[in-house]
């Protein structure tokens, strides 16, 4: 899927920059980041489901340890 994305000026410099440093295209940058941000937020959301689940299951030695 194409798509356009605007970034501030100030974003576009810094990633110009970072590519130039990595020797990648600013596109592959982009791409990392998202691949990033969703493996990132899917862990998290299996990480808040547990959380939810352990202490359902441990509710009332929870409560008398308050």
């Amino acid at each position: 899927m194409a798509m356009n994305l605007r970034l501030r000026d100030e974003q576009t410099e810094a990633l110009k920059l970072r590519a130039e440093q990595e020797g990648v295209s600013m596109h592959a940058i982009v791409l990392r980041a998202v691949d990033d941000y969703l493996a990132r937020s899917a862990h998290e959301g299996l990480v808040r489901e547990a959380a939810k689940q352990q202490t359902a299951k441990w509710a009332e030695l929870l409560e008398r340890l308050k």
